[in-house]
């Protein structure tokens, strides 16, 4: 047999957000001041009960193995969390905690895909889902979903994406990219569906704490054999690093995904499972402030985007990204705009195309409200000469 890679690394592509981090630290070896509103990551301090938590767990001598599904007592207050906040009903053999969100949905996705299958991604989309679907030899059909409804995924777009190699549709709210939050009454008929036609609803609920004037919402009261749920401690407690995450679903789910993360990552790390005991138990609150600061920032970000000719922006209902229509630069060419923003103005950001939408730009508003202020006079400025 000759040498080379996998033929699935041909449908790979580099994170788009991890390289648009690599130009700008390129840049600032440099010398250049970036305004960075690409990161995906808070910029607030780790709450002090968590890092203490943490602290404690290395003093203790918290480093051998540990069970492959968590914990039992994170497992528990994991359950206990959704049980007190939505009255779910979810046991710990329904939980499994893993390495970040990221993982979670990597091991649940190896744990339903078969190659053929069909995953229903409603576009636009976190960049990862397509990768995900790919890696498990299954198909992404992209559902779209449309400005005038908020970037809000209807089910009657999900019906009609619908066939019979459907097994999964992967629904992130609130949304990275666009701040789309969907409520209840937005949730019930698209579970309804997957009930009706047979095929899983994989709920990504990384940004389900940073909500805006509604909320906080998720689909765990729908429990059940067609609903999975991802949830995860990197945005809520400023812990992106630390990669403690967790899904719930039915428990043969949960038992075939914990199979599959025994075989690859073993288990997350102690250090950051005491650490997330902690979060879940005596932090709870620490999420509130973060969530006032970042709606002062989006109110920032959203009104001076829209102050800038040619530039549309819907404020976001959630997450901590906006993202703005700038489809009248560079004939909506959405890698050509970030890559003059980022030489002529030194503003990185994240181009829509990498979502699948091209024609608008991501921006993180996890910065402070001064490189806001800054960043947004810079992209006002670059955009001129070319208008």
């Amino acid at each position: 047999m000759p040498l080379g890679l996998a033929d699935r690394m041909g449908r790979l592509s580099p994170s788009a957000t991890m390289e648009v981090r690599r130009r700008a630290e390129e840049l600032r070896r440099k010398g250049v001041e970036v305004i960075d509103l690409g990161p995906g990551e808070p910029d607030f301090p780790v709450p002090d009960v968590v890092q203490e938590a943490a602290v404690r767990a290395i003093a203790e001598g918290h480093a051998p193995y540990g069970p492959a599904a968590g914990l039992p007592e994170l497992k528990c207050a994991i359950a206990a969390r959704y049980r007190e906040d939505y009255r779910a009903q979810f046991t710990p053999e329904e939980v499994l905690v893993s390495c970040g969100g990221k993982m979670a949905l990597f091991s649940v996705a190896l744990a339903i895909l078969s190659p053929g299958d069909e995953v229903l991604v409603p576009s636009p989309f976190w960049v990862s889902y397509p990768a995900m679907a790919h890696l498990c030899g299954a198909k992404p059909v992209f559902v779209p979903t449309l400005p005038q409804d908020r970037f809000h995924l209807k089910p009657e777009a999900v019906q009609e994406a619908l066939s019979p190699r459907t097994k999964a549709l992967i629904v992130n709210s609130p949304s990275n990219p666009t701040g789309a939050l969907l409520s209840p009454a937005e949730l019930e008929p698209i579970i309804s569906l997957a009930q009706k036609h047979s095929f899983y609803v994989i709920f990504d609920e990384c940004y389900e704490l940073i909500f805006y004037e509604e909320g906080p919402y998720s689909a765990a009261p729908y429990r059940g054999e067609n609903v999975i749920i991802v949830g995860s401690l990197s945005k809520s407690h400023a812990v992106p690093g630390w990669r403690l995450g967790w899904a719930l679903g039915p428990e043969g789910v949960i038992r075939a995904a914990t199979a599959v993360q025994s075989h690859s990552v073993t288990h997350p790390s102690t250090v950051s499972q005491r650490a997330a005991l902690a979060a879940l138990t005596e932090g709870r609150d620490a999420t509130a402030p973060m969530r006032a600061e970042y709606l002062a920032r989006r109110d920032l970000v959203v009104e001076g985007l829209n102050a800038i000719p040619g530039v549309e922006c819907l404020p976001p209902e959630g997450a901590f990204y906006a993202f703005p229509d700038l489809s009248a630069f560079f004939g909506g060419d959405s890698l050509a705009l970030a890559n003059y923003l980022l030489e002529e103005a030194h503003v990185a950001a994240v181009p829509g195309r990498a979502f699948g939408r091209d024609g608008h730009l991501r921006l993180s508003f996890s910065c402070s409200r001064e490189e806001l202020r800054k960043g947004i006079e810079r992209l006002r400025a670059a955009l001129a000469k070319i208008r």
